[in-house]
């Protein structure tokens, strides 16, 4: 069976980190690119991040595109206040190899959807800005996007605001342009990442693995789920970004409905709200398939065998 194509658009960020290691040694999954833009942390910071998580996974090879540092219309937001400083504070990494691509995100989203044939599925899992971009300077691309999966937004409450989701608020105009593109949307938000609590046992089952992914996760966790027990008061972290790629792994694993979803832009209360029309009182036709449960113990099992695939050190890759 061919393996599925998927472009990763990420801000990493702890789950971020996560998420590529289930896409980037995934037998079912073709990583042709990462690209990254501002949201947990600054851009010098989020490219730095994803070089370091997939040269400790011995997949240097997976190219990686710096994008927009700053959102389409509003003023930058970061979340250092989770992910700290580095944005993937916790972890020490070794030297430095693996550097950056000189083509610009967006341009590489453009090129490498126009010369696809529609197979292309688009993961973000931070700020939308590098793929909105892509489809106001070259609306072709629109059409070639088989599906866009996106970890953003919730039909409940938000975690940055009572309205509104990080990803979202981060760049409330890029999603509209991608909500209001016109191609199959899976929105993956808190109402579901928030049931995948990342406790200490499962800290502990993860270092059971003994690979360096795995080691690299309960050193991202240690960090990760100290500062959501500060922020949230919970005892473990929600593990939010890797639902995306575990979804695509086993659909079945996450449970949507269609609902009409518009953002909202009015820079009120409410600025960045995903709202989500899910008893269809408007009306109007469905835009996304949102996702409204999840099997956390399925999931955890996705996680743990995405792990086991990898070796012994970093050095080893």
């Amino acid at each position: 069976m061919a393996k599925q194509k998927i472009i990763y658009d990420c801000d990493p960020g702890h789950d971020d980190a996560v998420a590529l290691m289930l896409a980037a040694n995934s037998p079912e999954l073709e990583l042709l690119g990462v690209t990254v833009a501002a949201g947990n942390q600054t851009l010098d910071n989020t490219a730095r991040n994803a070089c370091h998580v997939l040269q400790w996974l011995g997949r240097e090879d997976v190219p990686v595109y710096a994008g927009c540092g700053q959102p389409m219309v509003r003023d930058r937001v970061t979340a250092g206040d989770i992910h700290g400083e580095t944005g993937l504070d916790g972890p020490v990494f070794p030297p430095l190899r693996k550097t950056v691509e000189r083509e610009h995100a967006v341009s590489y989203l453009s090129r490498a959807l126009l010369a696809s044939e529609g197979e292309i599925t688009v993961v973000t899992s931070g700020p939308m800005t590098n793929l909105a971009m892509a489809m106001r300077m070259e609306p072709g691309v629109v059409e070639k996007i088989q599906r866009i999966v996106l970890m953003g937004g919730s039909y409940t409450n938000g975690n940055v605001t009572p309205a509104a989701e990080f990803n979202i608020l981060a760049d409330p105009e890029a999603a509209h342009v991608c909500f209001t593109s016109g191609r199959p949307i899976t929105m993956i938000g808190l109402d579901v990442t928030r049931k995948v609590l990342c406790y200490p046992e499962i800290v502990e089952r993860m270092a059971k693995a003994d690979t360096r992914a795995s080691r690299l996760f309960v050193d991202l966790m240690k960090h990760f789920c100290k500062t959501q027990k500060e922020v949230f008061g919970w005892e473990g972290g929600p593990l939010h970004d890797p639902v995306t790629i575990a979804f695509l792994l086993d659909p079945a694993l996450v449970a949507t409905k269609p609902m009409n979803v518009r953002v909202d832009l009015s820079r009120g209360d409410s600025y960045g709200r995903t709202n989500c029309d899910a008893f269809g009182y408007l009306g109007l036709p469905a835009t996304a398939d949102v996702a409204v449960d999840i099997d956390a113990e399925r999931f955890w099992d996705l996680i743990e065998a995405g792990l086991r695939r990898y070796g012994g050190t970093e050095a080893d890759a």
